[in-house]
């Protein structure tokens, strides 16, 4: 089952997509899947972030190939840093490159969106809070990452959290997803999340032991090595099997 949020006459709509149509949904999918309206053709709908988070948690250097790019120790625990929901952009927008970068790479993850209420949950139990599974860009303004040594500023600029299209619920292994990143159909990156270091299981787990999750929160789980630069101008591809392909733009400030 696909879900996805679009925009229903500049208001905001869940929706269920079945074939090539988007049937509106009258409430946020946690809270039930009635439907509401007539059916929306995909191909005519403006397609918004599959989420509404209250916060954005991500994960850094989870992947050992990218620990090792980044000249990085492997981390004992997953290395949490937050992204400000003011830095998503839906499926088809741009990146807009900020003044006070010179270096803005890409980095196309996994990301998972909660359907309930999750604080102090165990990995066992840890998947069945999970809504649906989308495509997410961490995009980084990696000069100022390497200047400040945090990740706030350097992730947080508006337009830098691309997600979706859509969120795909029934994924029965997400440890065992191919993901690809291209920019202009030349592949950057190239990786698989059984090559995590922690698994989505474990990362629910240890930040619902840190925060409490809601339904809508946004979780990315890291990134493959071949994270690169980005330009004006450049086209970009996350694809992830079974889920889809998230594409943005990249424009000049």
């Amino acid at each position: 089952m696909r879900l996805c949020r679009f925009d229903d006459a500049e208001t905001p709509r869940w929706g269920l997509i079945e074939r090539d149509e988007i049937r509106p949904l009258a409430t946020s999918p946690w809270q039930g899947l009635k439907v509401l309206g007539p059916a929306v053709p995909l191909t005519q709908a403006r397609l918004l972030p599959p989420c509404e988070p209250s916060k954005i948690v991500a994960v850094g250097l989870n992947y050992r190939a990218h620990a090792a790019e980044m000249g990085k120790e492997l981390p004992r625990e997953p290395l949490l840093f937050l992204k400000a929901p003011s830095a998503l952009l839906p499926p088809g927008g741009s990146v807009v490159l900020p003044r006070q970068s010179a270096r803005v790479e890409h980095e196309g993850e996994l990301a998972l969106v909660i359907s309930r209420r999750a604080a102090h949950v165990p990995a066992v139990q840890a998947l069945e809070h999970v809504l649906g599974w989308t495509c997410l860009d961490d995009v980084t303004a990696r000069d100022i990452q390497r200047q400040e040594k945090v990740y706030a500023r350097a992730k947080g600029f508006d337009t830098f959290c691309p997600v979706g299209p859509w969120l795909e619920t029934e994924i029965a292994n997400p440890q065992a997803l191919a993901l690809e990143l291209r920019v202009n159909g030349v592949v950057r990156q190239r990786g698989a999340t059984a090559d995590m270091i922690f698994s989505v299981a474990e990362i629910i787990a240890f930040v619902s032991e840190i925060m409490t999750l809601l339904p809508g929160d946004l979780i990315t789980t890291g990134t493959p090595p071949g994270v690169g630069a980005l330009v004006a101008g450049d086209s970009v591809e996350v694809e992830i099997a079974g889920i889809g392909i998230l594409r943005h733009a990249v424009v000049a400030p």
